[in-house]
């Protein structure tokens, strides 16, 4: 069984104010795709359900969920929203990256 995910309470509440104004659940879908400066990049979407494969974790009602091939890839990460001078994003903490890039949303492993 990989390392569970971590949604912190701060992407919790970004997820359910977007999800709020497009009227969707508040379930947010993280995948891994090929690409980026450092070789895959995180990928957020709001999703209408979770899969039956599906990894789901659940942090103040709202939901994580990672589909399996992308799993292997995240396991063991936390999933923050962070607000700074040079914007506002979702943030993988990825324990298995390599490499990363400065805008933080590609990794190598």
């Amino acid at each position: 069984m990989p390392d569970p995910l971590i949604l912190t309470p701060t992407a919790a509440k970004r997820v359910a104010a977007i999800a709020q104004r497009q009227s969707k659940p508040a379930i947010l879908r993280l995948s891994v795709e090929g690409g980026g400066c450092s070789g895959f990049q995180y990928k957020f979407d709001l999703s209408d359900d979770a899969d039956a494969d599906d990894s789901v974790s659940e942090t103040d009602g709202v939901k994580l969920v990672v589909d399996p091939v992308s799993l292997d890839l995240v396991a063991g990460s936390t999933v923050d929203f962070v607000e700074s001078l040079g914007g506002a994003a979702f943030r993988v903490e990825n324990p298995q990256a390599a490499a990363g890039c400065g805008c933080g949303s590609s990794f190598g492993i």
